[in-house]
């Protein structure tokens, strides 16, 4: 299973949720919310394990946390994958637009003179936006567009500037998401959760609830549960293999994901 958007620092108890993760064996990119919270945060990922730790500033927070960019700036060279981060145009958030574009143009300009990152990316009623700033700097690296809800023509444009896609099982009970679930590139999607607070039957959603989006992806695309979990790790294969080459990922984390999803390392 691969969970690409998971908030494992804000579950109740997420030392257990992180143990079960491992467990399992789930692939789980958790995100932050606040610069300050990524050491602690990676300290949830067990040498050796399928979690990883994404450096973020979530736009809902970017007026209150600003101040943390350089504390931002200080982790970006340890860390491969960047996010919660974006834009979020919903009424409660507007009112500190130019915070969040402030904050979002200075992580992508970050990620642009780091060489490029990973990042899980926020578009909530700011499609458009983001994807003017994106392209504003196409050097920051691969941009994972989280729950994407924006108009057909913001997918065709973020198709364009080789956007991929999370969806989860929370994102796929909207008929409007499963419309563009349906033409999205079938190579450039992962599955999320984004738990704790997207909810999945009255509860919030746990990492492992991810299988419940290959489920849907299969009924969605007709096909066997079985293709589509190969079809999902080969998309995370490359998208790692293709950062590494890159130079975005380090040799040592490049091959134990390699591992972790059923590849033989190749000699580099």
């Amino acid at each position: 299973m691969i969970d690409f958007h998971s908030h494992l620092d804000l579950y109740p108890d997420p030392h257990t949720v992180a143990g079960e993760c491992n467990a399992r064996g789930i692939y789980v990119l958790s995100v932050t919310t606040t610069p300050s919270a990524w050491i602690q945060t990676s300290a949830l990922a067990p040498q050796g394990s399928r979690v990883r730790t994404a450096l973020g500033l979530h736009p809902q927070l970017a007026h209150q946390r600003k101040s943390e960019l350089r504390i931002f700036d200080s982790h970006l060279p340890s860390a491969m994958y960047v996010g919660e981060i974006g834009l979020d145009g919903a009424p409660d958030f507007k009112p500190y637009w130019n915070e969040q574009m402030m904050v979002f143009d200075h992580v992508l300009r970050a990620c642009s003179q780091a060489g490029g990152r990973i990042m899980t990316i926020h578009s909530r009623r700011a499609s458009s936006a983001v994807l003017d700033r994106l392209e504003a700097f196409p050097n920051a690296g691969t941009p994972i567009l989280h729950w994407f809800s924006g108009s057909k023509r913001d997918l065709d444009k973020a198709i364009a500037l080789g956007c991929w896609f999370s969806v989860g099982p929370a994102m796929l009970a909207a008929e409007k998401s499963r419309t563009l679930v349906r033409h999205m590139p079938r190579d450039r999607i992962l599955t999320e959760t984004d738990g704790p607070f997207a909810q999945i039957e009255g509860r919030s959603a746990m990492p492992w609830d991810a299988q419940k989006a290959t489920i849907e992806l299969a009924t969605l695309w007709e096909m066997s549960e079985f293709d589509i979990e190969q079809l999902l790790n080969n998309n995370l294969r490359r998208l790692v293999g293709n950062n590494y080459s890159g130079g975005r990922l380090g040799g040592a984390d490049y091959r134990q994901l390699s591992e972790a999803i059923g590849k033989r390392t190749e000699s580099r």
